[in-house]
């Protein structure tokens, strides 16, 4: 049945690698194959060579019937549907890392997905419930390359500090004062927008609204990942990082254009480390700046009052498949356009064991979304607590809230029956959508989670003439 057999195969090489560590010789959270290596004297993780390690999260998804005053008005395909539904998806991820010469780093992580969505992804704005869908996935698993870059680090002085072992990082010492330029297939958000809080999302809350800002349009392609460079200066307690890496050649596909002088994605981000009453915290302005060849709402509007004939049923260029002849479409106004956002990401420990989290970003709203969510504006925040408190240190609960809207131009082009690459119902009566998550996560042993995870949905796809939705979910995680 589907790939959850390869989840137990996965779980069974982990439970085997974890058993042959010595029992107490490390934490629960450091007993994989590298830190059974190290214990043998075959490995040395405060300097490494090298390094691999893996995952394989499965997740399932169970929509309730919801009421809807209308859905797929008119010919316009891109509604959540009001049944019950199922969505699930798998994942396996290697990552391997690679010491080249001093501080150069290479490292490469190939990845298998497998998905169904609810509705076809479609329906939801920015608080889509599972954040490893993708655009172009499907029930086949499906084998690619998500990550290969060179990683230069330069030291400039300062306290030396350690760096341990782990995905896409190699254990080590490195200056809190050093540059570090990366260049080749990497996502914007691997390295701009963390959040030690809110965390790995595999680890953490289900729905997208949590992994970065909803209205964080950063170039990607279909699955999330893009070709550029960065650069990063780390200054005690500040860093500051910059970015252009290559947007996709059509709105939500695979391939990327890379004319990086006419079409790209920029990123800044200015971070600072800070403690309050002794509890560690960070706070981070980032601001991005997007030319691709993107249609405006406003024009799309006005080509088709203009000349009825120019809608989205009568579209031969890139278009989202809509049959509507009463509608606009961005298909007859695409040309190079820039779209901007800025935002704004804290986090907090309240204690060692209990962290808050906000993010908040204002995207400009005048163009389609490009590469991820339909959002323009977003709000997200919540609470995360380890189990310390009841004695179940490695386990995780969770509450959230994330809050999207979307801006005058994106309503009205969605009033007249028009769509984007997620979102249109053939008519809108505009509202803030908006995700309620609690989700509880049970370490089973070693490096395997079970999740259970509620989510109450209003408005979907900004839309108050339909929902709310209820989704239940469950998640099983296995690290090694």
């Amino acid at each position: 049945m589907r790939p959850l057999p390869a989840f137990i195969a996965a779980a069974m090489l982990i439970a085997a690698a974890r058993t042959s560590a010595a029992a107490g010789d490390a934490p629960d959270d450091q007993a994989t194959v590298m830190h059974a290596l190290a214990r043998h004297g075959l490995h040395d993780l405060e300097d490494e060579r090298f390094n691999a390690y893996g995952q394989s999260t499965w997740i399932s998804s169970f929509k309730l019937p919801f009421s809807a005053a209308y859905t797929n008005a008119n010919g316009s395909p891109n509604s959540l549907l009001t049944g019950f539904e199922h969505s699930w998806t798998w994942s396996l991820t290697l990552y391997a890392g690679v010491k080249l010469w001093p501080g150069a780093e290479v490292y490469f992580v190939p990845e298998v997905i497998a998905e169904q969505p609810l509705s076809g992804l479609k329906g939801l704005g920015g608080a889509i419930q599972n954040f490893e869908l993708q655009k172009t996935g499907g029930t086949a698993p499906q084998i690619y390359r998500s990550r290969l870059y060179l990683q230069q680090t330069i030291g400039l002085g300062g306290k030396s500090v350690a760096r341990e072992s782990g995905p896409m990082q190699l254990g080590g010492r490195v200056d809190r004062r050093r540059l570090v330029f990366r260049v080749g297939n990497f996502s914007v958000i691997d390295f701009f927008d963390k959040n030690s809080v809110t965390g790995d999302p595999r680890e953490t809350f289900f729905n997208m609204a949590f992994m970065t800002y909803a209205a964080f349009d950063f170039v990607a392609d279909a699955r999330g990942y893009s070709w550029g460079g960065m650069a990063e200066l780390d200054w005690d307690d500040w860093a500051l990082r910059v970015g252009r890496l290559a947007p996709p050649t059509h709105p939500n596909v695979l391939p990327l254009t890379f004319e990086l002088d006419k079409y790209y994605g920029d990123q800044f981000e200015l971070s600072h480390d800070h403690k309050i009453l002794g509890q560690p915290g960070a706070a981070r302005l980032i601001a991005y700046r997007n030319v691709e060849n993107m249609g405006r709402f406003d024009e799309a509007v006005a080509a088709f009052q203009a000349d009825p004939s120019k809608n989205a049923a009568a579209c031969t260029d890139y278009n989202y498949g809509s049959t509507n002849s009463n509608a606009p479409d961005l298909c007859w106004v695409r040309r190079p356009n820039v779209k901007v956002g800025i935002g704004l990401n804290v986090e907090q420990q309240l204690t060692k064991d209990i962290g808050v989290f906000f993010r908040g970003m204002y995207s400009d709203g005048r163009t389609e979304v490009y590469a991820f969510t339909s959002t323009d504006r977003s709000i997200s925040f919540g609470v995360l607590a380890k189990g310390s408190l009841w004695h179940r240190p490695r386990d995780v609960a969770g509450l959230g809230v994330g809050v999207g809207w979307i801006s005058d131009a994106h309503a009205a082009y969605l009033r007249l029956g028009g769509i984007d690459g997620f979102i249109g119902d053939g008519n809108i009566n505009p509202a803030a959508e908006s995700v309620f998550e609690a989700l509880y996560s049970l370490n089973v042993w070693g490096g395997i989670w079970l999740s259970a995870d509620y989510q109450h949905i209003t408005n979907p796809a900004f839309n108050a003439d339909r929902g709310p939705v209820d989704v239940f979910g469950v998640r099983a995680h296995v690290e090694f």
